[in-house]
């Protein structure tokens, strides 16, 4: 097929996004770091601040059902930064390589006001045509209303589109809207399926 623009997922496809980097220096105990964020900061409390919940409000909520971590809990909002690692740079060089010939876009799940602390950071966001985030439309991947906004923002054609994201989920509700996809392991596999697909990198 034709491929005409290309869209990247974020986190864990061009910025390696992981609270046990934080927790890590907080909890001297692994199980308990895992129980923490299994159980406390949970997935699916996170997803909330994603979809625009504010990060004071969402702390807020969460201290008084669970005192005993009561500052592991603000830590997320106030040391929310240092659970950024590094740019996946493999990932990026493809981005800068595909940028030259196609046009590129975000369609990420993230906090509004933790994206704008991000944003300034990775010189890579300049090449993206546009970019949806998740925390400023109030809606969260795999939900199609995120995707169907990209698509109508942009004027997107979704069969001459790549989706790239590391969550299967998403990457389902992408195949159901049309897209092309690839479901994100590694720089080096992302390489390949670009290619296979006909993408030029050079």
């Amino acid at each position: 097929m034709t491929v005409e623009s290309i869209v990247f997922d974020f986190g864990g496809v061009l910025i390696d996004w992981n609270p046990r980097y934080l927790y890590r220096q907080v909890f001297r105990d692994e199980e308990k770091m895992e129980y923490f964020l299994s159980h406390v900061c949970t997935p699916e409390w996170n997803a909330a601040l994603d979809k625009g919940k504010p990060f004071q409000q969402g702390v807020k909520e969460l201290l008084p059902l669970y005192p005993e971590y009561a500052e592991e809990i603000k830590m997320y909002d106030t040391r929310w930064e240092e659970m950024c690692g590094e740019e996946i740079e493999g990932s990026v060089r493809l981005l800068r390589a595909v940028a030259r010939r196609y046009s590129v876009y975000g369609l990420t799940n993230w906090s509004a006001e933790k994206f704008r602390i991000t944003l300034p950071k990775h010189d890579f966001f300049n090449l993206f045509k546009g970019i949806v985030v998740s925390g400023v439309e109030k809606e969260c991947k795999p939900d199609p209303a995120l995707f169907k906004i990209l698509i109508e923002r942009y004027g997107l054609i979704p069969g001459k589109t790549i989706f790239i994201d590391d969550s299967f989920p998403n990457i389902e509700t992408a195949k159901q809207l049309g897209f092309q996809t690839i479901h994100f392991n590694s720089p080096e596999k992302l390489k390949e399926e670009l290619s296979a697909r006909g993408v030029v990198l050079d």
